[in-house]
């Protein structure tokens, strides 16, 4: 047996969710390579001018340092926007209360609460947090020293530390090793059509061992073009003057990738020479992706057989064939942009945003106080936590709270460990830089990850560099470590208490009405009836919601919950979403396979029809369920699938080719696998509150 078989479960589980975390990705290497290269040089900056706050410096460097050029210039504008309004209010705010500590502490929870309400609803909120965390910052100073002067210069400081690390950030992002995100698009597209060439490749050659698709693949494929599409359209002109143009590109090549996952096991059905021919179109359009050229295919698709091919390979001659013919379209002109809103559009109607701030405003409070009863000058941290862990759901404040604390132990061993061992042994910047970089690469590595991990990378480089790097020279003070654990635990559990106490944002409720969305936006598809909210791609987003959404809820707290219903909810829930998943593939074979039927089948399109009336009547019964009786929905009702069936050969009881014969067939296989997929949506029961909310 495996030394792992003897692990408790929930070991089991966390030692697969590392593994999947840290895992390298396309990309991840080179975020660590530009992440470690700007912090080298502003380690050795900041240790030869004597710039103080260089672990503030290296926090924007982490946080500026993105996975393209666009993202780390449009982060680094926010930054040294925020910044400077961050350090111009603790100066003004200073400047008119400095003298009347009571005005100051209120004009300073003046700004605290402005700065979280317009995190909430701006646009830009990353500046307004930055204005929020160096205003209540500042208090810890003030009470530090009584020179009005030596106020303004740490805060002068404080402005040159960060915006010379992110120029130093930008130039190297711009400069060395830039991923831009045209090319990252490209590559992922290229990917793509690697991956369905050598999948048709197996199936020419009638080998088996290339896998199915997971549904899960297909959703990450599609969301991962869109998104880098979106970068790339900021970054290139040639981008926004034909974005309808590459939005149909990357739109064939999801297509594509979607459809490798309902490739038929073997290619005994399919005539000869589709195959070949549709590699070699696939093939040019990789080197047009290449070459930036027109896509033709001339009659290359035209020769090909419609009379007994599969649907799903019908569907990849219809995506190939339509790109085709936007490529030879003329230009469109410039695609006019609509003006972004700077505030979300409930921002001055909804009370949740101002309910967010003053709870931020009350755990800040809460803690400033500990901190000025107790003198306790190295516990600082414990105001900030109160707005750094401050997240729009429980959910995301529980696990922004768990990455803090994470983050927080680890950074603090490691520099435990270099402070015994490390730094007697080290007298000059070189040392220095061997003892940092590893563990600033090993943070960039776990920074660079998804959004479930990443702040842990952050926070481990930001606690290992207030404790070794924060002064000129070696340092031997171990209670500052301490301190600043102490501080973080604390404020974490201050801000947690009062968050889930005090107007809690449970995301239950949005769950299910996410998940009822995208059960009715798959019966619109069925029934015929959708709009550009039902199409594949946004069908994807929609699951990929749900998903972040149903992690983010599985964090919650659960005291004021039945004892077990929080784990019942989840476990339908994922369920139901990989249930879906599944559903959102037949349902795109079943697509294709209704396009394939030949023009004289009208009766098998209109038996077609009934069938994804049933599954679309039986998905829609299924969502007003999830909304109506959450506490106990009901699985979908079992289709008489052979009676529709045998009603349907009755009625297309005119198919007269052997072809239009194997083509039903072939409609009826994928009917049923769709209908099965619908049946098998889960029911449950979970007494009589409703689960996911803490009334």
């Amino acid at each position: 047996m495996a030394l792992t078989d003897y692990l408790p479960q929930s070991l089991r589980r966390l030692a697969c969710f590392l593994c999947d975390e840290i895992r390298a990705n396309p990309g991840r290497a080179n975020v660590m390579l530009r992440c470690v290269l700007a912090s080298a040089i502003v380690i050795a900056v900041s240790m030869t001018l004597q710039v103080p706050f260089l672990a503030l410096s290296l926090l924007a460097v982490f946080y500026v340092t993105q996975s393209n050029v666009v993202m780390t210039r449009l982060v680094g504008m926010v930054f040294i926007v925020g910044v400077t309004l961050a350090v111009g209010s603790a100066i003004l705010v200073l400047k008119l209360t400095y003298d009347y500590p009571l005005l100051r502490i209120l004009l300073s929870a003046a700004l605290f609460v402005f700065s979280a309400y317009m995190m909430r609803v701006a646009k830009i909120g990353a500046a307004f947090f930055l204005v929020g965390l160096v205003v209540i910052y500042f208090q810890s100073f003030v009470d530090l020293t009584d020179h009005a002067e030596a106020l303004v210069r740490i805060a002068l400081w404080l402005w040159v530390a960060i915006n010379y690390a992110i120029a130093i950030t930008l130039l190297i992002n711009s400069l060395f090793l830039p991923a831009e995100p045209v090319g990252q698009l490209e590559s992922a597209m290229l990917g793509q059509l690697a991956a369905v060439d050598a999948r048709l490749a197996h199936l020419e050659r009638g080998t088996r061992g290339a896998g199915r698709l997971a549904a899960r693949e297909v959703q990450s494929g599609t969301l991962t073009l869109q998104r880098l599409l979106r970068f790339a359209t900021m970054r290139d002109p040639d981008y926004r003057r034909r974005q309808a143009f590459h939005l149909a590109r990357v739109t064939t090549v999801s297509r594509l990738y979607a459809a490798m996952a309902n490739l038929p096991e073997s290619a005994a059905e399919v005539p000869t020479g589709v195959l070949r021919t549709l590699r070699c179109a696939c093939g040019h359009l990789g080197h047009v992706i290449r070459t930036n050229e027109r896509f033709t295919v001339g009659g290359m698709l035209a020769n090909v057989p419609h009379e007994g091919m599969p649907g799903v390979l019908h569907r990849m001659r219809e995506a190939l064939h339509a790109f085709a013919v936007r490529s030879a379209a003329p230009e469109s002109a410039e695609t006019t942009r609509e003006n972004e809103r700077f505030f979300v559009p409930d921002a001055f109607s909804n009370s949740v945003y101002i309910q967010f701030a003053l709870k931020t405003l009350l755990a800040a409070m809460v803690g400033y106080l500990f901190y000025q009863a107790t003198g306790w000058q190295g516990v600082h941290t414990i105001m900030l936590s109160s707005l750094i862990v401050a997240q729009p759901s429980l959910g995301a404040t529980t696990r922004r709270s768990i990455l803090r604390i994470g983050g927080a132990a680890l950074g603090s061993v490691v520099a435990l460990v270099m402070v015994v061992w490390v730094v007697p042994r080290i007298d000059g910047i070189v040392g220095l830089l061997m003892m940092s970089l590893p563990v600033i690469a090993l943070g960039a590595w776990v920074s660079a990850g998804s959004e479930r991990i990443s702040y842990a990378g952050t926070q481990l480089m930001f606690t290992f560099a207030l404790a070794l790097l924060d002064q000129f020279g070696p340092t031997t003070n171990l209670s500052e470590i301490r301190d600043r654990m102490v501080g973080i635990l604390l404020g974490v559990a201050i801000s947690v208490v009062v968050h889930a106490s005090l107007w809690p944002e449970a995301e239950g409720e949005a769950l299910r009405q996410c998940v009822a969305r995208l059960l009715r936006g798959i019966a619109a598809r069925l029934r015929q009836q959708g709009d550009a909210s039902t199409t594949p791609t946004a069908l994807w987003a929609e699951s990929a919601d749900c998903e972040a959404m149903a992690a983010r809820v599985a964090l919650e707290p659960t005291w004021q919950l039945g004892e077990g219903q929080q784990e019942v909810f989840q476990l339908y829930v994922q369920t139901m979403l990989a249930q879906l998943r599944e559903i959102l593939l037949a349902v795109e074979i079943f697509d294709a396979e209704i396009r394939a039927q030949p023009v004289g089948e009208r009766r098998a399109r209109r038996s077609a029809l009934i069938w994804a009336e049933t599954a679309g009547v039986s998905l829609e019964a299924y969502a007003s369920d999830l909304i109506e009786r959450p506490q106990a929905v009901r699985a979908p009702a079992p289709v008489a699938f052979d009676l529709l069936a045998t009603n349907r050969s009755v009625d297309s009881g005119e198919s007269s080719t052997d072809a239009a014969k194997g083509a039903s067939e072939s409609l009826v296989v994928c009917a049923r696998r769709l209908i099965e997929q619908v049946s098998t949506l889960p029911a449950w029961s979970v007494g009589s509150r409703r689960i996911g909310t803490i009334e």
